[in-house]
């Protein structure tokens, strides 16, 4: 990796940080499986940062929601078994 690609994978790293602190307040929850492609909140197994998600409805990508909506809107409040 040269030092462009560390520069832009560590400004990557720190908008993603920066987006998802803010959304974790009490009020929202994590739900996995309705993240629409390239609309998922942050990183998983499969790579390191928001909206990256490669399809739709992917059961590891995830979206914070307002807490009690995750269900209705078809998702699941825990990661799915690996």
């Amino acid at each position: 990796m040269n030092k462009r690609q560390a520069l832009i994978a560590a400004a990557l790293a720190t908008v993603c940080a920066a987006q998802a602190a803010p959304a974790a307040a009490d009020d929202k929850e994590k739900c996995y499986g309705v993240a629409k492609a390239g609309r998922n909140d942050c990183a998983t197994g499969a790579h390191s940062c928001a909206g990256q998600a490669k399809a739709d409805n992917a059961p590891a990508e995830w979206k914070y929601v307002p807490k009690g909506t995750c269900e209705k809107a078809g998702g699941k409040t825990t990661p799915p078994a690996k």
